[in-house]
């Protein structure tokens, strides 16, 4: 059946309550990709425990989600074709090592982009911290379901992407994945067998299995905290990007960053196939 366009306009969250804990920081870092040089001394803070752990920033992202929502069939989604296109993340005030959150979902809207050529839905999660009450995080997202269209929106018309400046970057930052890290990362709640499982992802049209769009976002992420905010989270404010293309666990994310002030504008590319992967990157830090 059609999706069902005010359904998913009008779903109805539970909120969730999340509990991680300094292991939880730890194991989400090792993900994307901190400590693989293990006497990399900016890196240690977040994957070491002594004198005092340090969350990375965009692990927000991975935290009271709601879940692969759309697979539910009374949203009329076709799941199977629906693809990540867009992650925004702000922070309100720093991500602790460990404590309890609550994320409370909402549907922003929903796009029609005409028969035969899908809908994007657009999803907004707050995050906030269960102990105190206070806004920890706004996070978006834009999701493509590429075979639903042609049954009418809400929206009108979705967010411009940011433009990148033209020029020659100002920063350069080469860091690489690990063959494991798909793996390593999936246990941080995303446990889509595409990112582990060959044959699933063959079946996908992958030659292996890909690395999560999140964990691109994540060495980004690394990039941006290391060269722009000192590897001081509390700095680090915001990140808004575009997946534009797939990347296979082992390969080297090369990321070009240009700075004008606390705006941060980035997209990622891999180094070995030359290939763009997330673009039209715009962060804001604290200078």
């Amino acid at each position: 059946m059609p999706i069902d366009v005010q359904a998913v306009a009008n779903w109805a969250f539970e909120d969730v309550v999340h509990t991680y804990t300094e292991r939880d920081s730890c194991l989400y870092a090792l993900g994307v990709g901190f400590g693989i040089d293990p006497l990399d001394a900016g890196d240690l803070p977040f994957v070491f425990e002594e004198p005092e752990l340090r969350a990375v920033p965009t692990m927000a992202v991975v935290l009271a989600g709601p879940g692969f929502w759309v697979r539910d069939p009374r949203s009329g989604v076709d799941w199977t074709k629906v693809l990540h296109g867009e992650q925004g993340l702000e922070l309100h005030r720093s991500l602790p090592a460990a404590a309890t959150v609550i994320g409370r979902t909402k549907v922003r809207g929903v796009l029609d982009k005409g028969e035969g050529k899908g809908a994007l839905i657009l999803v907004e999660r707050t995050l906030t911290n269960a102990a105190t009450g206070e806004r920890i995080a706004t996070l978006t997202s834009t999701s493509f379901a590429r075979g639903d269209g042609g049954q009418g929106g809400t929206l009108t018309e979705a967010p411009a992407p940011h433009a990148l400046p033209d020029r020659d970057p100002d920063h350069v930052v080469d860091l690489p994945t690990l063959a494991s890290s798909a793996l390593i990362y999936r246990l941080s709640g995303d446990p889509n067998p595409l990112h582990a499982s060959p044959e699933v992802a063959r079946k996908a049209g992958f030659k292996a299995p890909i690395l999560h769009g999140l964990c691109s976002l994540g060495v980004a992420g690394h990039a941006i905290l290391r060269t722009c905010c000192g590897n001081d989270p509390a700095r680090f404010r915001s990140l808004k990007l575009r997946f534009s293309s797939p990347v296979y666990p082992g390969e080297t994310l090369r990321t070009e960053i240009w700075q004008d002030g606390e705006q941060v504008s980035f997209r990622s590319k891999v180094v070995e196939r030359d290939v763009i992967v997330l673009n039209n990157g715009l962060a804001t830090v604290t200078t």
